[in-house]
């Protein structure tokens, strides 16, 4: 019996099927975990930590972890070059972008410069009242 090659039984397969196949295998071969994101990066534990500002043996745990909080998680991203995006896939929708979560709190005011000045300037508003009473 001759061997067979992948292309061969792909080509046997129903079109269908065969595209469910080639779809799935690419979705593999694009997770990864933590530790091989980093090395995509040829970046070492020792190199993530500085910019991380935490310990080597810091990084070697957030990447052992199966259950981080996000904020890590966006922080280990961010310390490799990269930005952290959240995608909510539901049954018979198409994949949809989680706002506000992959962003650092109050990311959006500073990098406009805007200030809340409503407080002081209510409080500026009493004082000028106070002493023109005085006056």
């Amino acid at each position: 019996m001759m061997p067979v090659t992948l292309d061969e039984i792909l080509n046997e397969m129903p079109e269908e099927l065969r595209l469910r196949v080639l779809q799935r295998s690419n979705e593999i071969r694009e997770e990864l975990n933590l530790r091989e994101v980093r090395r995509l990066r040829k970046l070492t534990q020792g190199r993530l930590s500085k910019k991380l500002k935490i310990g080597q043996e810091g990084v070697s745990r957030i990447e052992k972890r199966s259950d981080l909080y996000i904020s890590t998680l966006r922080s280990y991203v961010e310390g490799l070059g990269g930005k952290l995006k959240l995608v909510v896939e539901l049954p018979n929708r198409p994949p949809v972008l989680l706002a506000g979560f992959g962003e650092r709190s109050g990311s959006k005011n500073e990098s406009s410069g805007r200030k809340n000045t409503s407080k002081t300037t209510r409080s500026s508003a009493k004082l000028k009242t106070k002493s023109s009473r005085t006056a």
